[in-house]
């Protein structure tokens, strides 16, 4: 039988690169105990008000169709947050709403690169990041960002790999795996090489709530000048604990959600209007687990830092938002997949090898700070203990 091209440039791009943690997984099926460092998800349960919220609602009728730009109420409120946050007027015509983030930026990138464009991104990134690209039949361009400049993204390194075929600047800050956070400048000198080659920008902001204390958050959507071609995505599924919701938005210039709609109305006609309710009465205050997650987790990763950096060759990355830390073990001579998978076997401690996220990561793991501070701290020791035995075999 024919397929559509789409299942070729997606074939390997899914579930394949979480391979490690499905048999983890299937390891604690069986009764192994594993300590799993592996997924991003809050270390909290949904907060009990979004949930009555959410019952209420259903309860008073609201479970039939919506539209495919979102309930009226959640779009004021976003609407009236992003004004807030931003400094300058967000209308409702710049908002559109959809089934979490996943699926937002699915939707804004097939609407705005296709066949025989490229789109520029970091490398490191996040797993599904390459198939949200490939699906659109454009060509992904990464952009290294190193280590030496704490992960953001340099200007001059997006420069040199501009074409005319060059679309999109797909950004991500905070960012997933690395934690690293675009300053303002970083982002005026990006919107200056967006102008200049008509490139989009679009910023993927779903940590923006779990910014670590002494660091602050910048979005391109501050800077005025780069209004009509900046797209931000956003969701509760981190700052409000509420991944299974699946909620998110896209805010965009007015112009840009018009043609956006259609797109939208195909793929799904509306979430569900009792979801919208609670993610209105979600995003209208401020988040009541956020700041617990930026103290425990900002905390984990100094704890994985003390017991880790200069142990046996390894060192550590420090984070400065979201749950994420990474540990460098190129100094033992394997690949982030081999030290994940031995460290697997030998130790039971799941995590994501660097690879997964990208070349810029190989030879990286990347550690949740989702695990209480005990067993974050034995997971260390572990991973401290498999370098050691690795650089052992080594000598």
């Amino acid at each position: 039988m024919k397929y559509a091209s789409v299942t070729d440039r997606l074939a390997g791009l899914g579930g394949a690169k979480w391979a490690l943690h499905a048999r983890a997984r299937h390891l604690k099926a069986r009764g192994v105990e594993i300590i799993e460092l592996t997924i991003g998800e809050p270390d909290v349960a949904t907060p009990d008000a979004f949930i009555a919220e959410a019952h209420r609602s259903m309860l008073a009728g609201r479970t039939g169709y919506s539209n495919g730009r979102g309930e009226p109420g959640l779009v004021r409120a976003l609407a009236a947050r992003y004004s807030a946050r931003r400094g300058r007027t967000i209308t409702p015509d710049q908002v559109m709403c959809l089934p979490g983030t996943q699926t937002t930026l699915y939707a804004v990138m097939r609407a705005i690169a296709e066949a025989g464009d490229e789109v520029l991104i970091g490398d490191p990134l996040y797993a599904t990041y390459e198939g949200i690209i490939a699906q659109t039949g454009a060509r992904m361009v990464p952009v290294p960002l190193r280590p030496e400049h704490g992960f953001r993204m340099q200007a001059a390194d997006v420069a040199a790999r501009i074409t005319p075929a060059s679309r999109v600047l797909f950004l991500n800050t905070p960012h997933n795996p690395t934690g690293a956070l675009l300053r303002r400048e970083d982002l005026v000198a990006l919107g200056e090489l967006a102008r200049k080659h008509d490139l989009w920008i679009l910023s993927d902001e779903v940590y923006e709530d779990m910014v670590f204390p002494g660091n602050t958050f910048a979005s391109p959507l501050d800077l005025p000048d780069l209004a009509d071609r900046v797209i931000v995505t956003c969701s509760i599924s981190k700052s409000h604990a509420a991944p299974g919701f699946r909620s998110g938005w896209c805010i965009g210039p007015e112009e840009f959600c018009a043609r956006l709609l259609p797109l939208s109305e195909t793929m799904l006609f509306g979430s569900q209007p009792f979801i919208a309710d609670m993610t209105q009465m979600a995003v209208s205050q401020p988040s009541p687990v956020a700041a617990g997650m930026v103290e425990r987790f900002s905390r984990r990763a100094a704890l994985i830092a003390d017991r880790l950096d200069g142990v046996a060759g390894v060192r550590v990355h420090q984070p400065e938002a979201g749950m994420f830390a990474l540990v460098d073990v190129r100094a033992t001579g394997l690949s982030g997949v081999v030290f994940a998978e031995g460290l697997l076997d030998a130790q039971r401690v799941a995590v994501m090898p660097g690879e997964s996220f990208g070349a810029g990561l190989a030879g990286w793991l990347r550690l949740t700070l989702t695990q209480p501070d005990e067993v974050t701290a034995e997971a260390a020791r572990r991973i401290a203990a498999h370098a050691a035995s690795v650089m052992g075999r080594a000598a």
